[in-house]
């Protein structure tokens, strides 16, 4: 568990690498780089990803230990080249997993929201899942099983993200005689592109060898279009993150017969029915409808985002030393307030009902922490009242749904 503690510091480190991307990009004259609400949603989805990952990779850890310990291939020993072969195989089983999360509907499912960001920074590093992290994580079991120790394997992994983080940015340019052996930002920045000729290209995470070796590779010709070729017409928080499964739902209860459902499931997102995701968005009200239009009150969205950064770092750190009830306070607060920034972002009415949410949970929690619980109706009765009295709903809509015309 002292990986869990060590990436305590993650969160900070990461703001402290976007907050230099984002004057460097000033001082270059280059604001393109970066669109305040697309960043906003590739941050949210970063925070969610690394609170959730703190209950399940104890899992992952001893998922790795179980394995070697009992049903390792070979003993490897530890030493300098080994390490080396790690590092290969490392980003070899990532070429394969990255490779079939675009190639299989349940694998792009949870790897899709990796790539909807239309925009190309650190920020777009930070749209990662935890259905991402599970999958990957079958895949890394291989790595133990073969019979790297699983020190190593954590630790390799450690690097391997830090390394992918870097890929992420368009302030480097194309290094043309170091994208023979490495991956640079250049040849990511095609991976991420939604052009025809970049499409499917560029899996490897460190090392561009072996898309040349299984001819995926593509060097960066024309400037990319980033994003997906059929845009989320979204920013919210939820549908971000689940709306692929429900198109697999779709089209498995427009499919008949046994192959077709099970192609709807593990075939390819390239014949996924393109009249699914509109049709979806119109029945879940996803279809945003004011594109030149933000909200004028973006203070509120940066201390929410900053709260939730702050207790994140906070919790990561003691996380060992909290008791259940703590962690499902903390867990459930921070996933509303990722909720409200995206239902901000959407100028959504019914976020004034997350805040009474937020609130409750909070008196809730420290009534229960003075062993004061049988009180709880209280300050619900209190926030009644309040919003009888004062209309505080429209008080709340008018202040912070306030927009303004982008162009």
């Amino acid at each position: 568990m002292k990986n869990i503690n060590f990436l305590a510091f993650a969160m900070p480190a990461f703001f402290l690498f976007l907050f230099l991307e984002y004057k460097l990009a000033q001082r270059r004259k280059r604001p393109e780089i970066f669109n305040y609400e697309s960043s906003v949603s590739n941050i949210s989805i970063g925070i969610a990803e690394r609170l959730i990952n703190l209950f399940v990779a104890a899992s992952f850890y001893q998922l790795y230990y179980l394995i070697y310990d009992d049903y390792r291939i070979f003993d490897i020993p530890t030493n300098a080249l080994v390490w080396f072969a790690l590092i290969l195989a490392t980003d070899f089983v990532w070429y394969w997993y990255h490779r079939l999360g675009h190639e299989v509907n349940f694998f792009w499912a949870a790897h899709i929201v990796h790539h909807h960001s239309e925009e190309f920074n650190f920020t777009a590093a930070a749209r990662i899942t935890t259905f991402q992290a599970i999958i990957r994580t079958g895949f890394w079991c291989i790595l133990p099983f073969i019979g790297f120790h699983p020190s190593m394997v954590i630790t390799m992994l450690i690097v391997h993200g830090a390394y992918s983080f870097f890929t992420h940015t368009q302030l480097i340019g194309k290094i043309k005689w170091l994208e023979y052996v490495f991956v640079t930002p250049s040849v990511h920045g095609v991976h991420h592109a939604s052009d025809e000729k970049y499409l499917d290209k560029n899996y490897g995470d460190m090392f561009t060898f072996w898309d040349r070796l299984f001819g995926t590779f593509q060097t960066e010709e024309e400037k990319p279009k980033y994003g997906l070729t059929h845009p989320l017409k979204s920013y919210s928080f939820l549908w971000q993150h689940f709306h692929y499964y429900f198109e697999i739902y779709e089209l498995w209860k427009r499919s008949s017969g046994f192959k077709a459902r099970w192609n709807a499931i593990f075939g390819s997102p390239a014949d996924m029915d393109q009249d699914i995701r509109p049709t979806l968005e119109k029945r879940f009200l996803q279809d945003k409808t004011a594109p030149n239009q933000r909200l004028r009150f973006k203070n509120y969205l940066y201390i929410q985002l900053g709260f939730c950064t702050f207790i994140l770092t906070i919790f990561t750190y003691y996380f060992d030393y909290l008791e259940s009830y703590d962690k499902i306070f903390v867990l459930s607060l921070v996933i509303i307030t990722l909720i409200n920034c995206g239902a901000l972002l959407e100028q959504r009415k019914w976020i004034y009902y997350l805040e009474y949410a937020r609130l409750a949970l909070i008196s809730t929690y420290f009534l229960y922490e003075e062993d004061l619980i049988a009180f709880f109706f209280v300050p619900i009765a209190v926030m009644i009242f309040a919003e009888q009295l004062f209309s505080l709903s429209t008080i709340y809509q008018n202040t912070i749904l306030q927009l303004e015309t982008t162009e």
